[in-house]
Protein backbone atom coordinates (compact mmCIF):
# COMPACT_ATOMS: atom_id res chain seq x y z
CA UNK A 1 0.00 0.00 0.00
CA UNK A 2 2.87 2.42 1.13
CA UNK A 3 4.59 1.88 -2.30
CA UNK A 4 1.61 2.19 -4.30
CA UNK A 5 0.50 5.52 -2.58
CA UNK A 6 4.44 6.57 -2.95
CA UNK A 7 4.96 5.94 -6.44
CA UNK A 8 1.63 7.79 -7.49
CA UNK A 9 3.03 11.01 -5.66
CA UNK A 10 2.29 10.37 -2.22
CA UNK A 11 4.36 12.15 0.26
CA UNK A 12 2.78 11.21 3.62
CA UNK A 13 0.17 8.46 5.49
CA UNK A 14 -0.98 8.31 8.54
CA UNK A 15 -1.25 5.11 10.30
CA UNK A 16 -3.44 4.34 13.89
CA UNK A 17 -5.30 1.17 14.84
CA UNK A 18 -4.12 -1.73 17.13
CA UNK A 19 -1.06 -1.75 14.88
CA UNK A 20 0.07 0.97 16.49
CA UNK A 21 -0.51 0.07 20.02
CA UNK A 22 1.42 -2.73 22.28
CA UNK A 23 -0.84 -5.54 21.30
CA UNK A 24 1.36 -8.37 20.27
CA UNK A 25 -0.62 -9.50 17.90
CA UNK A 26 -2.37 -6.45 16.17
CA UNK A 27 -5.58 -6.92 14.32
CA UNK A 28 -5.24 -4.64 11.70
CA UNK A 29 -4.47 -0.92 11.08
CA UNK A 30 -6.75 2.36 10.41
CA UNK A 31 -5.19 4.99 8.45
CA UNK A 32 -5.23 8.27 5.77
CA UNK A 33 -3.04 9.25 3.13
CA UNK A 34 -2.16 12.73 2.61
CA UNK A 35 -3.87 13.40 -1.12
CA UNK A 36 -1.95 16.67 -2.35
CA UNK A 37 0.54 16.01 -5.61
CA UNK A 38 -1.39 12.59 -5.93
CA UNK A 39 -2.03 11.50 -9.49
CA UNK A 40 -5.49 9.65 -8.48
CA UNK A 41 -6.13 8.14 -12.44
CA UNK A 42 -2.55 6.84 -11.86
CA UNK A 43 -3.85 5.00 -8.05
CA UNK A 44 -6.72 3.85 -9.73
CA UNK A 45 -4.68 2.15 -11.99
CA UNK A 46 -2.16 0.91 -9.63
CA UNK A 47 -4.57 0.14 -6.46
CA UNK A 48 -7.83 0.41 -7.39
CA UNK A 49 -8.81 -0.83 -3.58
CA UNK A 50 -7.64 2.37 -2.24
CA UNK A 51 -10.19 4.04 -3.89
CA UNK A 52 -13.03 1.59 -2.93
CA UNK A 53 -15.02 2.03 0.23
CA UNK A 54 -17.65 -0.18 -0.67
CA UNK A 55 -18.93 -3.34 1.69
CA UNK A 56 -16.90 -1.54 5.08
CA UNK A 57 -13.58 -1.53 2.56
CA UNK A 58 -13.55 -5.23 1.89
CA UNK A 59 -11.83 -4.48 -1.16
CA UNK A 60 -8.92 -3.35 1.07
CA UNK A 61 -8.80 -5.44 4.03
CA UNK A 62 -8.03 -7.96 1.88
CA UNK A 63 -5.75 -6.43 -0.15
CA UNK A 64 -3.43 -4.90 2.35
CA UNK A 65 -5.14 -5.88 5.88
CA UNK A 66 -6.80 -2.65 6.72
CA UNK A 67 -8.19 0.37 5.91
CA UNK A 68 -7.10 3.96 4.41
CA UNK A 69 -8.99 6.81 3.97
CA UNK A 70 -8.05 10.30 2.09
CA UNK A 71 -6.90 12.49 5.05
CA UNK A 72 -9.49 15.32 3.75
CA UNK A 73 -12.12 13.20 3.52
CA UNK A 74 -15.07 13.40 5.99
CA UNK A 75 -15.10 10.80 8.68
CA UNK A 76 -18.04 12.50 10.34
CA UNK A 77 -21.18 14.01 9.92
CA UNK A 78 -19.60 17.02 11.89
CA UNK A 79 -17.26 17.76 9.32
CA UNK A 80 -14.43 16.03 11.47
CA UNK A 81 -11.91 14.89 8.63
CA UNK A 82 -9.69 11.46 9.01
CA UNK A 83 -6.73 12.77 9.53
CA UNK A 84 -8.14 15.06 12.72
CA UNK A 85 -10.43 11.94 13.25
CA UNK A 86 -7.72 9.43 14.19
CA UNK A 87 -6.10 11.87 17.01
CA UNK A 88 -9.00 11.37 19.08
CA UNK A 89 -9.80 8.36 21.51
CA UNK A 90 -12.97 7.22 19.88
CA UNK A 91 -14.31 6.40 23.63
CA UNK A 92 -13.12 9.31 25.54
CA UNK A 93 -12.56 12.15 23.19
CA UNK A 94 -9.04 12.61 24.51
CA UNK A 95 -6.55 13.59 21.83
CA UNK A 96 -4.13 10.97 21.21
CA UNK A 97 -1.00 10.44 18.84
CA UNK A 98 -0.91 8.20 15.39
CA UNK A 99 2.22 7.69 13.15
CA UNK A 100 3.13 9.56 10.35
CA UNK A 101 5.23 8.23 7.35
CA UNK A 102 6.91 10.02 5.39
CA UNK A 103 6.74 8.35 1.87
CA UNK A 104 8.98 11.02 0.08
CA UNK A 105 12.15 10.58 1.78
CA UNK A 106 11.81 7.25 2.41
CA UNK A 107 13.05 4.13 -0.07
CA UNK A 108 11.70 1.18 1.13
CA UNK A 109 8.83 -0.36 3.67
CA UNK A 110 9.48 -3.85 3.43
Amino acid sequence: MLHALKSVGCRRAYIDGSFITSKQHPGDFDGCWDVEHVDVDELERQAPALLEFANRRKAQKTAYGGEMFPARGRAEPSGTVFVEFFQRDRNTGDPKGIVVIDLKDSNDYE
